[in-house]
């Protein structure tokens, strides 16, 4: 008997005007897919090559289908298409939106229509586009974070236009130019879950919840090759991040399985020992499948034996009776891949010195993987250097773009990830097209760009996702001896720009406490820096001053050792020349209809009982 894609495939060309391969092409060819909405019924399926990308949207309507590019997730300013199949005939229309959120018809329409059918319950509906059309109306698709948006409707597109699609609408947040792995994983392949059981998560805003396992003992060495994600259904927005961080392996057993907030005075000491990130994943973000050379390594004397599984819970509506049993899942392999993997941690060390003005548009952060530290470490462990496949970076609620920078001789090369649209409820790890080489002396700078506008007061580095951070997390091999590579901006230049002459010393609370002049005294500085008198003209002159300031050196080593670096202060490095952006070439809208007519399908009248799926 054919199977369920051949007997598709047969059917479609029979009744459309396709033939069976081309129709089979078409439909195989997507690697890329989302369901869009939580109820599973409006799914997308996309790929892309340099120039084009073509999308295929499966809905449970028999009405148009609505689909758009939105710069913030709302409506106003999106770029819009809008189709559907209507006795047995497909249609597309170009869109755009006004400020106003009032639909127009785009004169120039640059989507184009593949193919369209409909059966008693479902509509799909294939086109296409040039990822830069140089039409004002149109969103150009770059590899950023893309506010997908969606609707449908139970009616075609009248006279009139389209009716309003009610509650029938939503957005979600893609990287619809990301990379994929293209390594399989066999079904068969073995596998692990780590996952919290039924954890109390706290009615409060933010918290951070630690919980100790061991690794199952494998005989022998072998390799993690992918992670995954397992978040209780429900709380995709309670979850925010997951690091899993690799502990002493001398570790107390009895404390395994054992659960508290982390960074809390009565945590357990073991806690403590666990310092080095070996995976981390964040909201929004899918699995992680290693390159085909590269694998996590378990088993070994130097690998995990015990780890902790850090889990940030945003509950901002003080949600009561919550309990969560989220974690990770691990498939993992005898068979050896060429390279161990590792995580560098790269940024701005999380800390109050870490500080952002209220009311700004925009200020930007910069944390330093300095030459010093990569000098010291890479010459000691891997003087050849090491090479960066995946990046994760990583902000909160102010921040708006967040690019990792790569300098060598004073040269800044092209960034190893870059998100100029950056949202916070979607942070994956982004493959790298190329794999880049890391070397002795190289330097790194997370760059963070914030907005602060509406914020009364300052925003510091901290956990809660009120507080920020700049973070990149680095996925390299061959692994190496370095947690972690950062910088904090020097505290005194801070204080001084407020009219801070002097602290009370020793220093015994945190924060510390200002001595003079009187205006702050016996004030925290924190309190300090709230209580001056910020404009948008001292915000700016704040943070080109910040920016300037020479940092101290974060260098560490697994668990708790340090580099000889760590702890030193070191100045900003001086760019002779700065990376040339990458330009977007541009098209015209008769290039993109150049080459051929429409193709088109007709509609499936079938009944519910003989539908076939269309999401194979």
């Amino acid at each position: 008997m054919p199977s369920r894609r051949v007997y598709f495939c047969t059917l479609l060309a029979f009744f459309g005007t396709l033939s069976y391969s081309e129709v089979c092409s078409l439909r195989t060819a997507f690697r890329h897919s989302a369901v869009l909405d939580a109820h599973g019924k409006y799914r997308l399926r996309w790929r892309y090559d340099e120039r084009t990308i073509t999308f295929e949207a499966e809905v449970e309507t028999k009405g148009y289908i609505g689909f758009g590019l939105s710069p913030n997730g709302a409506m106003a300013l999106s770029d819009i298409v809008i189709g559907g199949v209507e006795k047995g005939k497909p249609y597309l229309q170009d869109y755009f939106a006004d400020p106003g959120r009032k639909v127009h018809r785009d004169v120039e329409q640059n989507y184009k229509l593949e193919y369209g059918m409909e059966n008693h319950t479902h509509t799909v509906l294939a086109f296409s586009r040039d990822l830069h059309t140089c039409d004002k109306n149109d969103k150009d698709i770059t590899e950023n974070t893309v506010r997908v948006i969606w609707a449908y409707h139970s009616d075609d597109v009248g006279p009139s236009g389209p009716k309003y699609h009610g509650v029938n609408r939503g957005r979600k947040s893609l990287r619809l130019l990301n990379p994929t792995s293209t390594v399989s994983i066999p079904s068969e392949t073995p596998f692990f879950d780590l996952k919290n059981l039924n954890v109390p998560v706290p009615s409060k805003d933010t918290t951070y919840w630690c919980q100790l396992f061991r690794i199952p003992e494998v005989p022998k060495k072998h390799h993690i090759i992918r992670v995954e994600p397992l978040i209780q259904t429900g709380h995709e927005n309670l979850v925010h991040h997951i690091l899993l961080y690799q502990c002493d392996s001398k570790l107390n057993e009895s404390e395994l399985d054992f659960g508290h907030e982390c960074y809390h005075p009565n945590m357990p000491d073991s806690f403590l020992t666990c310092e080095t990130v070996i995976f981390a994943w964040a909201i929004g973000g899918e699995g992680l499948t290693y390159p085909q050379h590269v694998g996590l390594s378990i088993g070994t004397l130097i690998d995990p034996v015990y780890v902790l599984m850090e889990i940030h819970y945003d509950n901002p509506t003080f949600q009561q009776g919550v309990t969560d049993s989220s974690g990770l899942k691990f498939f993992y392999s005898p068979e050896l891949r060429r390279y161990d993997a590792g995580v560098i941690e790269t940024g701005v060390w999380v800390s109050l010195y870490h500080m952002l003005p209220p009311g700004l548009h925009e200020y930007t952060s910069e944390g330093h993987c300095t030459q010093e530290c990569l000098q010291e470490s890479l010459d000691h462990e891997m003087p050849s250097g090491v090479r960066v496949f995946a990046v994760l970076m990583h902000s909160h609620l102010a921040g708006r773009a967040i690019r990792t920078r790569h300098f060598r001789d004073r040269e800044e090369l092209q960034p190893l990830a870059q998100d100029d649209e950056f949202d916070f409820n979607f942070q994956e790890f982004q493959y790298l097209k190329e794999e880049r080489l890391v070397l002795p002396g190289d330097n790194l700078i997370t760059e963070c760009k914030y907005s602060t506008k509406g914020r009364s007061n300052m925003t510091w580095g901290g956990l809660t996702t009120r507080d920020e951070m700049c973070l990149s997390y680095l996925l390299y091999y061959p692994r190496i001896n370095l947690a972690r590579c950062e910088s904090l901006p020097e505290i005194n230049g801070q204080l001084k720009f407020i009219g801070v002459k002097d602290i009370q010393v020793p220093v015994t609370t945190w924060p510390f406490i200002i001595k003079s002049p009187r205006k702050y005294s016996n004030l925290t500085f924190t309190e300090a820096m709230d209580r001056f008198k910020w404009s948008k003209k001292r915000g700016k002159a704040f943070n080109e001053m910040v920016l300037r300031l020479p940092v101290n050196v974060r260098c560490s080593k697994w668990g708790q050792e340090e580099w000889s670096i760590q702890g030193v202060i070191v100045s900003p490095p001086e760019i002779k020349s700065a990376a040339t952006p990458t330009l977007a070439p541009c098209s015209t809208a008769s290039e993109l209809h150049r080459g051929g007519a429409v193709l088109t399908t007709l509609c499936f009248v079938f009944s519910v009982s003989t539908w076939i799926s269309l999401w194979l």
